[in-house]
């Protein structure tokens, strides 16, 4: 160290008070998690959130989002306006104070809204922060008022410019292309599952979004469910085969939390049970989530003996209860208290108890009020506890204690010799030809190979029992050591990275997608934790004398032709095992050149149903979806 550097010194100069906003600026990640296309939609959600608390409290039904030319947001609601009074403690208006005040708006005291979503009265004025400009417009007691913002800051006095005969609040805003890239662009798709999202959670109130930005090509939804959650679930199964026709629905009121309930069985065996606080989504579950299945296992458990289903001394397990089922929980919390910053895991006590007490109440009547569907869960259940016990077996075949447990297994699996599990990969390879390029191309000490030799299980038509008896699954669950089912430990983990490496063909596709369903359907926290990648083999190889490039996308090849004066030779890699092993290792393996995509789960529900349509049994909406993909494919290998 430098005592002598008279610039290292250390007071109270270098104490740095963020006034107002500027923190926001700062730290835009602590407000909105990433500056990335999560947090530019997220700018979105946090004023349609305000409006929705509007709908919430009664005084609002109608909330239009527009996406307008030039990248920029519009939200229009028909509640009662934000107040245009004069603040007692800012002594400015109160829209202002709310737009550039952090904790500043009526979520607080519980009067002006009983429960709210959104980041607990900081929404506004983040978005505010985070914009290039904001215009807002209140029509309110029959006049029409506008303020005008700048990246943050007051720009236009607060003005009244006439009379209104409407209510409500327009919100404009353009998000700022120094924080958020200027590549970045609204995604349609993103805010429109949203938008519908929230028509289902919220019955009775009409949402709309609306593209405008080609004049040529507007795009408008909307979406109005005065059956709620109910038609949810009815939405999500729409792929699948239900096995009784009535959605099952339960709602009330205790201790100021409002609960509701849908629930529906289908013929598969996944179980998708998505809980939600004041709207938000709850990836991690909570309290409200426990409390369902406690209580679903329960009255199940009862009904079945008491209607004499079961054989002596026989009860279902939890999860023998819910395979097969859809069920959306949906709570409204005053005060939810969560885990962690993201919301992702309810962590209030009363919410398990509120929800058990009115799912107790609901189920016991729909059970005797509807037998034959009753008969028909019941039966579900039964025949889902057989597989879990015969599962139970065949899952002692898949812990691995040392790669040479299984000879089959371990002439399969080419480990590597770090036992550091931060620093281990494995990549699922399909066929011997790929499997011998990358064994001689990895990096022994640190890349593990396993190669497919057989057809992967389509796991979305079967139950695990079943998926254990098929060698390739098997290899893969002893491969990564994490066990399956209720035995499965993330911490046992073997490889930080499974890479998923297949042809670039609609074969090596449709591996890939096998692959991945399995990985949803049974391993899912391997995706939410970040584990799995998809490797990027080169589609090309151009060559001119000893120049030799890679085209990874047919973008590539236009522009290195483009740039090219000489004729080049031109090979398009149909598979993995036409390339020899130094050039797998360049392309696609090795840490420093190659380039891997994360699998994420940012929509579990979106992803559930894409995920049914592609591998289900309903070929009518893969056909449709394929008809409406059909353009975003080039030079399709048939």
């Amino acid at each position: 160290m430098d005592n002598n550097n008279k610039n290292n010194k250390y007071d109270s100069s270098n104490i740095q008070i963020l006034e107002g906003l500027e923190a926001v600026k700062k730290r835009p990640g602590m407000y909105i998690g990433t500056t990335g296309p999560r947090g530019l939609h997220h700018l979105v959600w946090e004023i349609v959130d305000n409006a929705v608390d509007e709908a919430l409290a009664g005084y609002c039904d109608r909330i239009l989002v527009e996406i307008l030319p030039g990248n920029i947001i519009r939200v229009t609601d028909n509640g009662r306006g934000i107040p245009v009074d004069t603040h007692p403690k800012t002594g400015r208006p109160s829209v202002e104070t709310v737009y550039t005040t952090l904790h500043a708006g009526g979520k607080f005291d519980h009067n002006s809204y009983k429960v709210s979503g959104g980041l607990h009265g900081v929404g506004a004025s983040v978005v505010n922060a985070l914009s290039e400009y904001m215009i807002v417009e209140i029509h309110k007691d029959g006049k029409y008022y506008v303020i005008e913002f700048d990246h943050g800051f007051l720009k236009k006095e607060l003005v009244c410019l006439g009379d209104s005969d409407r209510s409500g609040t327009v919100v404009t805003f353009l998000p700022d292309a120094v924080i958020f890239d200027e590549s970045q662009e609204f995604e349609f798709e993103i805010l429109r599952n949203r938008i519908q999202q929230l028509a289902f959670l919220n019955k009775g109130i009409q949402f709309l979004i609306s593209d405008l930005r080609d004049e040529l090509k507007i795009v408008h939804k909307e979406y109005c469910y005065q059956g709620g959650v109910s038609e949810y679930v009815a939405f999500l199964n729409q792929d699948k085969k239900p096995i009784h026709e009535k959605v099952a629905y339960f709602e009330g009121e205790q201790e100021n939390i409002i609960v509701e309930i849908a629930m529906q069985y289908n013929d598969g065996y996944a179980a998708n049970i998505y809980p939600f606080t004041n709207n938000i989504t709850n990836p991690e579950g909570g309290t409200h989530e426990e409390g369902f299945k406690t209580t679903l296992t329960r009255i199940l458990n009862n009904y079945g003996k008491s209607a004499n289903i079961f054989k002596k001394d026989e009860s279902l397990a939890g999860e023998d209860t819910r395979e097969g089922l859809v069920a959306i929980v949906s709570i409204k919390h005053p005060d939810p208290q969560f885990e962690g910053q993201t919301k992702s895991k309810l962590g209030s006590s009363d919410a398990r108890r509120v929800v058990g007490a009115i799912m107790t109440e609901g189920l016991e009547r729909y059970l005797l009020e509807n037998p034959s569907a009753a008969k028909i869960i019941i039966e579900k259940s039964l025949m889902a506890q057989r597989a879990r016990l015969a599962a139970k077996k065949a899952r002692e075949a898949t812990r691995r204690k040392s790669p040479l447990d299984s000879l089959g297994f371990a002439s399969k699996l080419a480990d590597c010799r770090s036992r550091d599990s931060e620093k281990a990969e494995i990549y699922i390879v399909e066929g011997d030809s790929a499997g011998g390029s990358a064994k001689q191309g990895r990096d022994s000490e640190f890349q593990a190979i396993l190669p497919l030799r057989g057809k992967v299980l389509n796991v979305e038509k079967a139950r695990l029992d079943r998926a254990l008896q098929n060698k390739e699954i098997l290899s893969m669950i002893q491969a990564f050591g994490t066990g399956i089912g209720e035995e499965f430990n993330i911490a046992n983990l073997r490889y930080k990275k499974i890479i998923i490496m297949t042809d670039a063909d609609v074969d090596g596709a449709h591996i890939r997608t096998l692959l991945l369903t399995f990985l949803f359907r049974y391993l899912k926290p391997l995706i939410e934790q970040g584990n799995v990648y998809i490797a990027q083999p080169p589609l090309y190889k151009v060559q001119v004398g000893k120049n030799i490039q890679y085209a990874y996308q047919e973008k590539d090849l236009d522009k290195i032709m483009a740039e090219l004066n000489s004729k080049p030779t031109i090979q398009r890699y149909k598979g993995l095992g036409e390339m020899n092993p130094d050039q797998l290792w360049e392309t696609t393996m090795d840490p420093d050149t190659r380039t891997l995509l994360k699998v994420s789960l940012d929509d579990a529900i979106e992803a559930d149903l894409i995920f049914t349509m592609l591998m289900g049994d309903d070929t009518d909406s893969r056909k449709t979806f394929i008809h409406e993909n059909a353009e975003y494919v080039k030079n399709l290998d048939v």
